[in-house]
């Protein structure tokens, strides 16, 4: 979890879209762009659909976890309304327990009768008790319950190589090894499937404000010590830099880059970018937060490919995954709550925020292979929202329902002309998209229109497929911050969108303002 700015934002200028190759702005307030269905792209990994779930305010806690003995309908103490949400939108995999949390993380609190497990205090993350109800078995029966893969974050800066090595024994050791009869007397004689590992969080910040260098050198040593038994293949997830920190990608991937598999990347999106304690509001924000908000999570086309460019330096084959597992919106906390608890309302803006980078990352498929958003419940970009027994969906968690084909499907390169949206000093390509063959052959555009107030004509050309008749849905919201309340669940959620058609092998829609539109041809 980021916890201090390095992000300088040069304004003023025209950002990169969403798209192949630097969008054009169109000559007109219309766009067109051209599908090569006959050049297919690298696959999109399910896994960059990923959540993130943190020990931090009611993401765990009440979000994910109420106990067996909870009034709250629950699955051996797991939500069951939280659990068939995710499921529903094919959660691929679910990082934890931090973020800056893991750094103070000890795995043996979390492990054996809860009524025994210690009492701390969670230091990051407002101050409040950690029970330590939530451990290694806890997690592991949720993703198991999701089918969603592991990915746990492995303290590096303030436990020894040996805590690492033996929470990975404990978690995949066959039976007869004492840690796995230990594993056995708490209740999961089989060894949990452990597929990726995070070799320590940011390390330049809340991880130990290290130098890049020592956190390379700390690396090698605790991946050389992270060692899983059994036949799952576990990939070691190195600390990454944040936003423009291209130094520290250059300085890991030389020194580390052959002892791991991926390097993580974190940025937020943040109306207000000058400091930490004065982000904008969730609600209620004027156009020109709007603006700033989109102009500030396009950035995320910028770093995804000059990291990659330094990547493919020391991996020019492509073999070391970019896991962006920290990305979303963060605002100022809501009103009246725990300022450490990360509490925001989601609105149409994150829903756009969602699409735009989930296009990029459609875009970087032959490097960016995982990715998480931050979070998962209750904390900053949200799925969902809960208070007691109800829960709500956010406009976000509909976006990642409509991208749900571009799970392990074939991207199909898009060139774009876009109009620009224009406010105050921004000038921004208003239209981003992104399209793939799904497992089953058939193809889907995703589009997504950030001008608040115009509506966009767009074509759309393919080469290499035709197409007879299209269907689709959108995201979208009376208002900027249009959202969705435990009163009023339903403000924000898709809907059909009969606003495309196809004729003569050429796809025409009109894009609605502030929208995410999920189009799917036959």
């Amino acid at each position: 979890m980021l916890k201090r700015a390095r992000l300088t934002l040069c304004l003023g200028t025209s950002l990169l879209a969403a798209s192949v190759a630097t969008a054009q702005q169109a000559p007109s307030d219309s766009a067109t762009a051209t599908i090569q269905a006959d050049k297919p792209g690298p696959r999109m990994n399910r896994q960059v659909f990923g959540q993130f779930a943190e020990h931090l305010g009611h993401g765990i806690y009440d979000g994910i976890w109420v106990g067996e003995k909870s009034k709250i309908p629950n699955d051996h103490g797991y939500r069951r309304d939280v659990l068939e949400a995710l499921k529903a939108i094919k959660v691929p995999m679910v990082r934890w327990p931090g973020g800056c949390f893991a750094d103070e993380y000890h795995w043996r609190d979390g492990i054996g009768p809860r009524a025994k497990r210690p009492v701390k205090i969670n230091t990051n993350w407002g101050g409040v008790n950690e029970d330590n109800a939530f451990g290694t078995n806890e997690y592991m029966g949720f993703v198991e319950r999701l089918g969603a893969e592991a990915y746990v974050s492995a303290n590096l800066g303030s436990a020894p190589p040996s805590e690492t090595a033996q929470w990975v024994e404990y978690m995949t050791s066959p039976s007869g090894s004492t840690l796995a009869k230990e594993r056995a007397a708490n209740g999961h004689p089989a060894p949990f499937k452990l597929q990726y590992i995070g070799i320590g969080n940011e390390l330049w910040g809340c991880g130990g404000n290290m130098r890049a260098e020592y956190a390379a050198d700390l690396t090698n040593r605790y991946a050389q010590f992270a060692k899983a038994s059994g036949t799952t293949k576990m990939l070691k997830i190195a600390s990454g830099p944040s936003d423009v920190d291209y130094a520290w990608t250059d300085t890991m991937m030389k020194i580390a880059g052959k002892n791991i598999d991926g390097l993580a990347l974190h940025y937020y999106t943040r109306p207000r970018d000058k400091n930490w304690g004065d982000k904008g509001a969730a609600l209620g924000f004027p156009e020109s937060e709007w603006a700033s908000t989109m102009a500030h999570t396009l950035r995320m086309e910028e770093f995804v490919t000059k990291h990659s460019e330094i990547m493919d330096k020391y991996d020019p084959a492509k073999k070391t995954w970019l896991v962006v597992d920290e990305w979303g919106t963060w605002f100022d906390p809501a009103p009246g709550s725990n300022p450490g608890f990360l509490i925001q309302q989601n609105s149409v803006r994150d829903a756009v925020v969602a699409g735009i980078n989930l296009n990029i990352f459609a875009h970087h498929a032959d490097r960016v292979k995982m990715a998480a958003i931050a979070q998962m419940v209750n904390v900053l970009q949200a799925m969902l929202l809960t208070d007691g027994a109800k829960m709500v969906k956010t406009p976000t968690y509909w976006v990642f329902d409509l991208y749900k084909p571009w799970q392990d499907a074939t991207t199909l390169p898009i060139e774009l002309k876009t109009p620009y949206y224009h406010k105050d000093e921004f000038a921004l390509p208003a239209i981003s998209a992104s399209a793939v063959r799904d497992t089953a052959g058939q193809v889907h555009v995703a589009l997504v229109n950030l001008d608040p107030h115009r509506a966009i004509p767009l074509s759309v050309a393919m080469s290499g497929a035709t197409a007879g008749s299209v269907s689709g849905r959108i995201v979208t919201g009376a208002t900027m911050d249009a959202h969705n309340t435990f009163e009023k669940p339903d403000v924000v959620k898709p809907e059909a969108f009969t606003g495309a058609q196809v004729s003569g092998g050429t796809l025409t829609a009109t894009l609605p303002p502030m929208s995410v539109v999920v189009l799917d041809l036959r």
